[in-house]
């Protein structure tokens, strides 16, 4: 299998059939990178696009320095965050997280939906980041463009919120199980 720093120097030196294996390689984590960030599905899957688009034109500097997930992770984080700027004249709609396939219980999806809603912009993505997109805390850092020890700090803060908010928001059914 070609490693995917391969691939992007073969792009860089112009083999569309390089772009299209990592396109499928990556494009369902890409997705739902975005698919978990927005509510509307085909504003998901516009922000993918440009995302790919991002790395095709950024191909001819590319230098495998690091994690190419990383580095794809970044560019999608640019373009959340610049997509993000253009948005903040219109509504946004809340977020969606796709938990219902993590838990049967609706409430339980609900209730997990809440909390993150209670986190700031922040902490909500460095926690998304880790928990859902498993980058690992040096991909977060370069994907944030911050020390490690920050992505550490930061993903303690997140976690200490998203309790509090889990544990203030909890659906009867699980206070419950639980016993509160």
């Amino acid at each position: 299998m070609t490693s995917d720093d391969e691939l992007m120097i073969a792009i860089r030196d112009g083999s569309t059939q390089a772009f299209e294996q990592l396109f499928e390689r990556y494009r369902a984590a890409v997705w739902q990178f975005f698919r978990r960030r927005t509510a509307d599905r085909g504003r998901a899957e516009e922000l993918a696009q440009d995302t790919f688009l991002a790395v095709l034109d950024g191909a001819r500097r590319y230098e495998p320095r690091g994690s190419f997930r990383a580095f794809l992770f970044g560019v999608a984080y640019r373009v959340l965050m610049a997509d993000h700027r253009k948005a903040r004249h219109r509504r946004t709609e809340p977020l969606d997280i796709d938990t219902a396939a993590a838990s049967p219980d609706p409430d339980v999806a609900l209730w997990v939906r809440a909390a993150l809603q209670q986190l700031t912009a922040n902490d909500r993505e460095v926690l998304m980041l880790r928990e859902y997109e498993q980058l690992s805390y040096d991909e977060i850092a370069a994907v944030r463009q911050v020390p490690v020890n920050t992505v550490r700090s930061q993903l303690f803060r997140a976690r200490m919120a998203m309790r509090e908010a889990l544990h203030a928001h909890a659906p009867a059914t699980v206070r419950t199980r639980h016993g509160d």
